[in-house]
């Protein structure tokens, strides 16, 4: 099965001692979709957002890996599967299921993410903007 990672799965370690089985394919854009933190746990999520992209990576998990990985993202509670076709695949990610306010993550949390970029090398510009929520909102001073 195919799984986009946008958060702190991109974390080569972390994937990897969670997903026994699981195996980086290589990186690739969600397009219209854009990357926030919310939730008491700070944690990363995706909304719907035109002409926006969402870096991150594509690695094939097993069935076994999907269900720890429903168990870590508190599947149904905290997150919902949501599924879309990459090159005629089916792909499955994560969403919150509540879309609460922003809130910043914890440096421990974007500690993990920031290393999850490095290892599927994805542009660091798309965590800036997700981190600055108001970035691209027009606002004027008055």
């Amino acid at each position: 099965m195919l799984y986009f990672a946008y958060g702190s799965n991109l974390n080569h370690f972390q994937m990897k001692r969670r997903c026994k089985d699981s195996f980086f394919l290589k990186k690739m854009n969600l397009k219209g979709f854009r990357l926030t933190f919310r939730s008491k746990y700070r944690a990363a999520d995706i909304e719907p957002k035109r002409n926006s992209i969402v870096p991150g990576g594509l690695f094939e998990i097993s069935k076994s890996d999907e269900k720890k990985l429903d168990v870590y993202e508190d599947y149904p509670v905290l997150y919902k599967k949501y599924y879309f076709l990459y090159y005629g695949k089916k792909v499955m990610t994560y969403t919150m299921v509540k879309k609460s306010t922003f809130k910043y993550p914890t440096e421990k949390y974007l500690n993990v993410v920031k290393r999850g970029y490095k290892d599927c090398n994805l542009e660091k510009k798309y965590l800036k903007k997700a981190l600055i929520p108001l970035y691209d909102k027009k606002f004027t001073m008055s």
